[in-house]
């Protein structure tokens, strides 16, 4: 009965291990797609934000 019992306990604490690994990994995966989109949206921005060179009149 004590055998089984252990058996039952392991495989629920295996089971609940790989959920949080699945749940860990998919937050890191989250996290480094929103870094990645801000990063793109703030690159983007200074490029929207720059200012036009104008071209010099009269110099040759």
């Amino acid at each position: 009965m004590t055998g089984e019992l252990e058996a039952q306990a392991y495989g629920v604490l295996a089971t609940l291990a790989a959920l949080l690994l699945v749940v860990v990994t998919g937050g890191v995966i989250y996290l480094t797609a929103v870094e990645w989109r801000d990063r793109r949206q703030r690159s983007q921005e200074k490029l929207d934000n720059r200012t036009p060179v104008r071209k010099r009149k009269g110099k040759k």
